[in-house]
Protein backbone atom coordinates (compact mmCIF):
# COMPACT_ATOMS: atom_id res chain seq x y z
CA UNK A 1 0.00 0.00 0.00
CA UNK A 2 2.85 2.08 0.91
CA UNK A 3 4.58 2.16 -2.65
CA UNK A 4 0.91 2.85 -4.19
CA UNK A 5 0.52 5.84 -2.02
CA UNK A 6 4.03 7.15 -2.78
CA UNK A 7 3.58 6.59 -6.58
CA UNK A 8 0.47 8.23 -6.52
CA UNK A 9 1.73 11.50 -4.78
CA UNK A 10 4.48 11.42 -6.92
CA UNK A 11 2.29 11.45 -10.29
CA UNK A 12 -0.07 14.23 -8.60
CA UNK A 13 3.30 16.32 -7.70
CA UNK A 14 4.50 16.08 -11.40
CA UNK A 15 0.91 16.86 -12.55
CA UNK A 16 1.08 19.85 -10.38
CA UNK A 17 4.42 21.16 -12.55
CA UNK A 18 2.59 20.74 -15.98
CA UNK A 19 -0.30 23.55 -16.84
CA UNK A 20 -2.71 23.66 -20.28
CA UNK A 21 -3.54 26.87 -20.75
CA UNK A 22 -5.48 28.08 -23.77
CA UNK A 23 -6.28 31.43 -25.92
CA UNK A 24 -7.11 33.12 -28.58
CA UNK A 25 -5.06 34.53 -31.91
CA UNK A 26 -4.52 38.47 -31.17
CA UNK A 27 -4.47 37.67 -27.46
CA UNK A 28 -2.04 38.30 -24.74
CA UNK A 29 -0.85 34.99 -22.32
CA UNK A 30 1.28 34.99 -18.80
CA UNK A 31 3.03 31.69 -18.79
CA UNK A 32 3.15 31.31 -14.72
CA UNK A 33 6.42 30.20 -13.40
CA UNK A 34 7.78 30.13 -9.50
CA UNK A 35 11.38 29.50 -8.31
CA UNK A 36 11.95 28.60 -5.15
CA UNK A 37 14.28 31.73 -4.63
CA UNK A 38 15.13 35.13 -5.93
CA UNK A 39 18.87 34.42 -6.12
CA UNK A 40 18.24 33.60 -9.84
CA UNK A 41 21.80 33.59 -12.18
CA UNK A 42 19.50 32.28 -15.26
CA UNK A 43 16.82 31.66 -16.64
CA UNK A 44 15.85 30.13 -19.79
CA UNK A 45 12.08 29.57 -21.11
CA UNK A 46 12.23 26.89 -24.90
CA UNK A 47 10.09 25.72 -26.81
CA UNK A 48 11.59 22.48 -27.13
CA UNK A 49 10.58 22.09 -31.05
CA UNK A 50 12.16 24.75 -31.99
CA UNK A 51 15.63 25.58 -33.53
CA UNK A 52 17.03 27.98 -32.22
CA UNK A 53 14.30 26.85 -28.77
CA UNK A 54 14.69 30.09 -26.71
CA UNK A 55 11.62 32.01 -26.26
CA UNK A 56 13.65 33.95 -23.59
CA UNK A 57 17.36 33.60 -22.32
CA UNK A 58 18.01 35.86 -19.20
CA UNK A 59 21.54 35.59 -17.80
CA UNK A 60 23.37 38.48 -15.64
CA UNK A 61 20.26 40.60 -14.91
CA UNK A 62 19.90 41.38 -18.99
CA UNK A 63 18.02 39.62 -21.53
CA UNK A 64 20.32 37.43 -24.32
CA UNK A 65 18.09 38.17 -27.35
CA UNK A 66 20.85 37.13 -29.74
CA UNK A 67 19.63 33.32 -29.02
CA UNK A 68 15.98 34.23 -29.54
CA UNK A 69 13.87 32.35 -31.48
CA UNK A 70 12.87 34.75 -34.08
CA UNK A 71 9.12 34.14 -33.49
CA UNK A 72 9.54 35.82 -30.30
CA UNK A 73 11.52 38.42 -30.84
CA UNK A 74 9.77 41.27 -29.30
CA UNK A 75 7.00 39.76 -28.22
CA UNK A 76 8.07 38.01 -24.66
CA UNK A 77 8.72 40.28 -21.47
CA UNK A 78 8.86 38.81 -18.18
CA UNK A 79 6.28 39.91 -15.27
CA UNK A 80 9.25 41.21 -13.23
CA UNK A 81 12.54 42.09 -14.64
CA UNK A 82 13.94 41.93 -11.47
CA UNK A 83 12.92 38.24 -10.59
CA UNK A 84 11.62 39.38 -7.25
CA UNK A 85 10.42 36.37 -5.06
CA UNK A 86 11.84 33.73 -7.76
CA UNK A 87 8.87 35.12 -10.22
CA UNK A 88 10.08 34.31 -13.58
CA UNK A 89 6.87 33.94 -15.38
CA UNK A 90 6.63 35.19 -19.21
CA UNK A 91 4.19 37.95 -21.15
CA UNK A 92 3.21 36.49 -24.72
CA UNK A 93 1.98 38.94 -26.92
CA UNK A 94 -0.37 39.10 -29.96
CA UNK A 95 -0.36 35.09 -29.60
CA UNK A 96 -0.77 33.38 -32.79
CA UNK A 97 -1.27 29.70 -34.06
CA UNK A 98 2.42 29.14 -34.02
CA UNK A 99 2.74 29.99 -30.87
CA UNK A 100 0.91 26.34 -29.79
CA UNK A 101 3.15 24.00 -27.90
CA UNK A 102 4.94 23.12 -25.11
CA UNK A 103 6.86 25.52 -22.89
CA UNK A 104 9.84 24.81 -20.43
CA UNK A 105 10.73 27.12 -17.52
CA UNK A 106 14.34 26.71 -16.49
CA UNK A 107 16.58 28.09 -13.53
CA UNK A 108 19.43 28.03 -12.34
CA UNK A 109 20.11 30.38 -8.90
CA UNK A 110 23.41 32.26 -7.06
CA UNK A 111 23.82 29.73 -4.42
CA UNK A 112 27.49 28.48 -6.62
CA UNK A 113 29.72 31.67 -6.98
CA UNK A 114 31.99 30.28 -9.20
CA UNK A 115 32.44 31.66 -12.67
CA UNK A 116 29.26 30.39 -14.91
CA UNK A 117 30.94 28.72 -18.21
CA UNK A 118 28.46 27.35 -21.14
CA UNK A 119 28.63 23.70 -19.52
CA UNK A 120 27.07 24.73 -16.37
CA UNK A 121 23.87 26.05 -18.49
CA UNK A 122 23.15 22.08 -18.45
CA UNK A 123 22.21 22.56 -15.08
CA UNK A 124 19.05 24.46 -15.15
CA UNK A 125 16.40 22.73 -13.43
CA UNK A 126 13.12 22.43 -15.16
CA UNK A 127 9.95 24.23 -12.96
CA UNK A 128 7.27 24.23 -15.16
CA UNK A 129 5.90 22.62 -18.41
CA UNK A 130 2.80 25.14 -20.25
CA UNK A 131 0.88 23.71 -22.44
CA UNK A 132 -0.12 26.52 -24.38
CA UNK A 133 -3.28 25.99 -26.58
CA UNK A 134 -4.63 28.30 -29.41
CA UNK A 135 -7.69 28.23 -30.75
CA UNK A 136 -10.13 30.50 -32.51
CA UNK A 137 -13.23 31.55 -30.85
CA UNK A 138 -16.47 30.09 -31.74
CA UNK A 139 -18.91 31.68 -33.72
CA UNK A 140 -21.82 31.64 -31.68
CA UNK A 141 -20.45 33.00 -28.39
CA UNK A 142 -17.39 34.14 -29.09
CA UNK A 143 -15.60 31.76 -26.64
CA UNK A 144 -13.91 28.02 -27.05
CA UNK A 145 -13.86 26.57 -24.05
CA UNK A 146 -12.31 23.10 -23.78
CA UNK A 147 -15.22 22.24 -21.49
CA UNK A 148 -17.63 22.79 -24.34
CA UNK A 149 -15.93 20.50 -26.97
CA UNK A 150 -16.23 18.00 -23.97
CA UNK A 151 -19.80 18.34 -23.54
CA UNK A 152 -19.99 17.92 -27.24
CA UNK A 153 -18.40 14.55 -27.15
CA UNK A 154 -19.75 13.10 -24.27
CA UNK A 155 -22.87 13.94 -26.05
CA UNK A 156 -21.86 12.57 -29.21
CA UNK A 157 -20.63 9.09 -26.81
CA UNK A 158 -24.26 9.18 -24.95
CA UNK A 159 -25.95 8.89 -28.31
CA UNK A 160 -24.00 6.12 -29.93
CA UNK A 161 -24.48 3.99 -26.86
CA UNK A 162 -28.07 4.86 -27.37
CA UNK A 163 -28.18 3.83 -30.73
CA UNK A 164 -26.02 0.33 -29.75
CA UNK A 165 -28.45 -0.40 -26.27
CA UNK A 166 -31.92 0.28 -28.93
CA UNK A 167 -29.87 -1.78 -32.00
CA UNK A 168 -29.36 -4.74 -29.66
CA UNK A 169 -32.95 -4.39 -28.10
CA UNK A 170 -34.50 -4.54 -31.98
CA UNK A 171 -32.37 -7.29 -32.55
CA UNK A 172 -33.17 -9.60 -30.37
CA UNK A 173 -36.85 -8.94 -30.82
CA UNK A 174 -36.37 -9.80 -34.14
CA UNK A 175 -34.75 -13.37 -33.83
CA UNK A 176 -37.70 -13.93 -31.29
CA UNK A 177 -40.29 -13.55 -33.91
CA UNK A 178 -37.96 -15.95 -36.32
CA UNK A 179 -38.03 -18.71 -33.87
CA UNK A 180 -41.45 -19.33 -34.35
CA UNK A 181 -44.25 -19.60 -31.87
CA UNK A 182 -43.78 -21.34 -28.33
CA UNK A 183 -45.63 -24.53 -27.69
CA UNK A 184 -47.23 -22.32 -24.61
CA UNK A 185 -48.32 -19.90 -27.63
CA UNK A 186 -49.38 -22.86 -29.82
CA UNK A 187 -51.86 -24.27 -26.44
CA UNK A 188 -53.05 -20.13 -26.17
CA UNK A 189 -54.57 -20.18 -29.71
CA UNK A 190 -56.01 -23.21 -29.67
CA UNK A 191 -57.74 -22.11 -26.25
CA UNK A 192 -59.32 -18.70 -28.50
CA UNK A 193 -60.32 -21.26 -31.18
CA UNK A 194 -62.20 -23.37 -29.14
CA UNK A 195 -64.07 -20.24 -27.78
CA UNK A 196 -64.65 -18.69 -30.67
CA UNK A 197 -66.87 -22.31 -31.88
Amino acid sequence: MAPFLLLLFLLSKAASDNTDVTVHPGDDVTLKCQAAGPSITVLKWIKPDLEPEYVLFYRSNTMQTDYQNKDFKGRVELVDRDLKDGDVSLILKNVSSIHAGTYECRVKDGVSRRKKRAADLSILRTIRTIRLQVTEPDSEDGNSSPVGRYRGLAAGVLILVAAAVVGVLMYKRHKNKRSGPSADDDDADEASAIQVI
